[in-house]
């Protein structure tokens, strides 16, 4: 399976997520066009060769010109978490990435362009949808700003289509998403795996005044995935970079194995001393993200010998479906190998019955599955959670019993083994015997008791 491996060294934001895909392959021409494609006046874009902590990559930028032809971004000013002042003026140069989302508060307006900084999601759901961009890329830039806007409208309290963008509305954060969607359309990654999240700290400067890092949209938006407090004192991930992760990524299993195929590295515009301000995108592959390599337990699972492990849990409420193909679903579902699927009678809307569909699977499974349920239902959205799950130390056995063999599963909590018999085999086994279930299953637990030490 191929994968995609964002290694979030320095934190993640739009320019660098793009820098490092760059690296990966992606042709500079195919961003190019794609910007064109949007007819932004005054808008090109650049990249450069550089270094972080003598790691070479590449820096992305997007290029706003004025009517004069300069470009007139003026990056808002971040402030310490314990002063009220604002740090010096950085030059273009020297400005970091984690504040690429709050830096482009005002050259719009100075450019005196119709395209201000303050701008209204509906509208840049507009511009994108009556963009030529090809169905692929416009369909993940849209997912993109929709993540955005849902959390925004979280933020203040108000439905995601009233949401007005301010930062994230600029021109820059624009093409940021639209070169993103680009390079992941071309790159097509089975999944997107992630580290833990640096968040930084302090203060920045934007359109409503001095925020905490990370911002609310940003801490929202990561909802779910493990994050890192503290550290440098600026904005690590920023809005776009946590829309990229929240709408595709998710955290990397403890345990996986993969190989890598290539690493891409992007730069943030700061190079502060104490850490190397950039990302690594590691294109891979994972022959089995399914069965994670075993660790020894955590502090205080001792006792139970279980050990953690990441799943994802994939929901679907249907009001609409043929109940009669539901059976099928769940044998495909069984057969790709999830861990578990079951069908829930729930209350909906206008106080219609449905059924809600619960898959859980290991991560590596999430495209497949997803395939599957729209395939197979009538549903028109999917709803993701990643999980952590305690798993006891088990194994397969067999008993004998007065009707044949019974396969089963023992499991250890502490240094209790308890023995389940499988329901398949034991029904079997009723049937050739012609006596009840539930005489064989008791058979079957006293013939793994006997057979167990003292």
């Amino acid at each position: 399976m191929r994968i995609l491996y964002l290694d979030l060294v320095g934190g993640i934001a739009g320019d660098m997520a793009v820098a490092a895909l760059l690296e990966l392959g992606v042709p500079w021409e195919l961003l190019q066009q794609g910007v064109n494609s949007l007819a932004l006046p005054g808008v090109s874009i650049q990249r450069f060769s550089g270094q972080r902590h003598q790691i070479s990559g590449t820096h992305f930028q997007v290029v706003v010109a004025g009517a004069g032809g300069e470009n007139l971004e003026q990056p808002a000013q971040p402030v310490h978490a314990h002063s009220s002042h604002a740090h010096p003026p950085h030059s273009p140069s020297s400005h970091h990435h984690a504040s690429h989302d709050h830096e482009h508060t005002t050259h719009e307006h100075r450019a005196g362009s119709a395209s201000h900084a303050h701008r209204p999601y509906r509208e840049i759901r507009e511009l994108l949808e009556g963009s030529p961009l090809a169905q692929g890329p416009k369909a993940l830039a849209l997912a993109l700003f929709r993540k955005l806007a849902e959390a925004e409208g979280a933020v203040h309290g108000v439905p995601p289509d009233n949401v007005t963008l301010h930062e994230v509305g600029a021109l820059d954060a624009i093409v940021d998403v639209t070169c993103l969607a680009l390079a992941l359309d071309w790159l097509k990654p089975q999944v997107v795996y992630c580290s833990a999240v640096p968040l930084g700290r302090g203060m920045v400067r934007g359109a409503h005044g001095l925020t905490p890092v990370p911002s609310p949209a940003a801490l929202n938006l990561l909802t779910g995935f493990p994050v890192i407090n503290g550290g440098p004192a600026y904005e690590q991930t920023t809005p776009t970079g946590a829309a990229l992760l929240a709408a595709l990524a998710r955290p990397l299993p403890p345990g996986s194995v993969f190989t890598p195929l290539s690493v891409g590295v992007g730069l943030g515009t700061l190079d502060p001393p104490d850490t190397p301000n950039l990302l690594r995108a590691v294109l891979a592959d994972m022959p089995d993200a399914a069965a994670p390599a075993e660790e020894p337990p955590p502090a205080g699972l001792a006792l139970s010998h279980a050990r953690r492990e990441w799943v994802e849990l994939a929901t679907a409420n249907l009001d609409d479906h043929n109940p009669e193909w539901l059976g099928h679903l769940l044998e495909r579902l069984w057969e790709e190998g999830v861990l578990d699927a079951a069908l829930v009678p729930v209350q909906m809307k206008k106080n219609r019955a449905g059924t809600q569909l619960q898959v859980l699977y290991p991560p590596a499974l999430r495209g497949r599955v997803e395939q599957l349920v729209f395939s197979e239902t009538t549903t028109l959205g999917l709803r993701f959670q990643v999980m952590e799950r305690a798993v006891l130390r088990r194994e397969p056995r067999r008993v004998k019993t007065p009707w044949g063999e019974v396969e089963g599963k023992v499991g250890w909590v502490g240094d209790t083994p308890r023995f389940t018999p499988e329901y398949e085999s034991a029904r079997q086994a009723a049937r050739r015997g012609g006596v009840d279930l539930p005489q064989v299953y008791r058979a079957a637990q006293r013939a793994f008791e006997d057979s167990e030490p003292e």
